[in-house]
């Protein structure tokens, strides 16, 4: 449980990054439409983990950690759509995108513990 508890801690931190940066990319980029996405599924990955760790059972919360994996590769495309875009410099983007990867390793190996023990 704590590795999950650290899962949570850094998606909903991530998460909360991202706002800020959709504030950004809204007030100074006037950049609205990738904005929205990137907010719907960096937010969908705390939100997914955490319903993972509460799981009716272990099936349930791979599916949660499973939907989670994908929001997070999501992000990541979109984040990329932002550099290539030029609406976010390339350390803004290597920040988040290392970041999004962190948490990506961290879902992955959540996943493969849980697949084993399901067996």
């Amino acid at each position: 449980m704590a590795q999950n508890s650290i899962l949570l801690d850094k998606s909903l931190l991530f998460a909360a990054r991202i706002v800020k940066l959709n504030k950004y990319l809204t007030k100074e980029k006037k950049e609205t439409v990738i904005a929205k996405q990137i907010i719907r599924s960096a937010t969908s990955i705390g939100a997914n983990a955490n319903e993972a760790i509460y799981g009716q059972s272990k099936a349930d919360m791979l599916s949660k950690f499973e939907i989670a994996l994908k929001e997070c590769s999501e992000t990541e495309g979109w984040l990329q759509m932002l550099y290539n875009t030029q609406d976010i410099d390339e350390a803004t983007f290597k920040k988040y995108r290392n970041l999004a990867g962190r948490i990506r390793r961290m879902l992955i190996a959540s996943c493969v513990t849980l697949k084993e023990h399901i067996k």
